[in-house]
Order: structure tokens, then sequence, then C-alpha cells
């Protein structure tokens, strides 16, 4: 990762679902430089492109047009075996319901990118993580056996212990309390801070979105507004205005 530039890069994305008179543009020309070492957050309305946006970036879909570029390398035109080794080596997901697999402990869980991707698991590292997302007494642990806050905990160490080179988080804390959501966004916020990881994260939520360094708001499938950070009640107010503004 060339840490003077974007880790992520998009050009002029746009994305239609559909065709003729049905047709959705969910994206309309969206560019957009993720910064190394940073956790942004991506907000707006229901329908405005955000999770789009995500996918994209992620190289879970492809655009109808424009590029993504990631570590320098460009993924659009990629074929789907190349797209899942870069994904194996550069990227880390973490999803709003944990997509653990039930039969395995935790710790296994958390192995999981590395024994798909036929790779070692850094012991030093694996213990350090663990005990940083304060896991080391639950290892043993289905995540039946976890609380959600847990389970989620397993599922951030899981996108971290391939040490990507940037992780996307699709709303990690829709689906938990209010204590449980603040200890998860204290932990991503700490990813970045202590260990320089990039992290992009799709949420709908103004507690959220407070604790990332920037903030990218959009509206309709455009970015409308870019900003370095802001208060949960400035980011409400912002979100109040951009859903009077958006399409019905």
């Amino acid at each position: 990762m060339n840490a003077a530039g974007a880790v992520v890069s998009a050009v002029d994305l746009t994305r239609r679902f559909g065709e003729g008179d049905t047709a959705v543009e969910a994206l309309r020309g969206v560019s957009l430089e993720i910064e190394p070492a940073e956790l942004t957050a991506v907000m707006g309305p229901s329908g405005s492109g955000k999770s789009t946006l995500m996918h994209i970036l992620a190289g879970l879909d492809k655009p109808t047009s424009g590029t993504v570029t990631i570590a320098g390398e460009s993924i659009t035109s990629m074929d789907d075996n190349a797209l899942t080794h870069l994904r194996r080596k550069h990227i880390g997901f973490v999803f709003q319901f944990y997509n653990l697999l039930p039969m395995l402990t935790a710790e296994e869980n958390i192995k999981l990118p590395l024994s798909v991707a036929g790779q070692k698991v850094d012991q030093a590292w694996f213990d350090e993580l663990t005990t940083k997302v304060g896991l080391a007494d639950r290892l043993k642990h289905r995540p039946a056996e976890l609380s959600g806050g847990q389970q989620q905990r397993v599922a951030v160490a899981r996108s971290l212990v391939a040490k990507p080179t940037v992780v996307f988080a699709d709303e990690p804390t829709g689906n938990l309390d209010t204590k449980s959501s603040a200890e998860i966004l204290a932990l991503l916020r700490d990813m970045t801070a202590a260990y320089g990881q990039t992290i992009v994260m799709v949420t709908h939520d103004p507690r959220a979105a407070a604790v990332a360094a920037r903030i990218v708001y959009l509206l309709d499938g455009r970015i409308v507004l870019d900003s370095r950070g802001a208060s949960e009640a400035e980011i409400l107010k912002t979100m109040n205005e951009l859903d009077t503004l958006a399409p019905t």
C-alpha cells in the first residue's frame, strides 16, 4: 500500500439497474478517493446509493461505467477469479448480521479468511487482535453462545486477521443495542488509530458516523457533501435536510 496515495479510488462511477423506462440509476457519476489510515463514513437516505457504492468499491458488484482501483490495482475489468484473489489479499468485511458460521468456534471463524486463502496464522498478531477486541476468553465459544456485541467483535477480528488494505463495514451497528453499538464503534475507531487500518463504513446512524474522520453524503446517486468529521447533532441535521430533498 502506498501511504502517500489513496487506498481506494473511484472515478465517474455509474450503476444502472434495469432497462428502458423502468431503469433505476443507483449511482450517477460518483468519484471518490479513500485515504489510508482513516475511518470514512458513507451516509445518505434510503435509496441514495450508499450500499451500491460500497458493493462496487469492494468488488462485489460491477459499475455500469467508471473505474475502481484498490491498492493500485484496477478491479473494474477483473474476472471473478482475479477479484476473489484481490479480496482475499486486500479486503476485509464487517456486515450487519455478522455472517458467522454457526458450527465454528469464535477462533475458527476469525481464522476462516486465512484458512480459505491457504495462509498461515500469525499467532502473535492473532493473540494481540483477539485481546484488543476483548475475545481472548471467548475463543472456544460458538456464535450461539455469544451476545450480539460479541459476535460482531468476532466479525471485526475476522475482517482484520489477514491485515487487509481496507475494511468495508456495512451497517456494522445496525443489529446491536446502544451499549454494544458504542463498543463496536470505539473498536473500529481504535483500529485506525492503533494500527493505521483504513475503514469504509456505510451507515444510516448519526452516532456511528460521528466517530468517523470523514463523512461522505450521498443523495439520489450523487455525492452532495464531503465533510471532515462532524458531531452527532450536525450529522442528524444534515441527514434531515437530505431526507427532505430525497426523491419519493
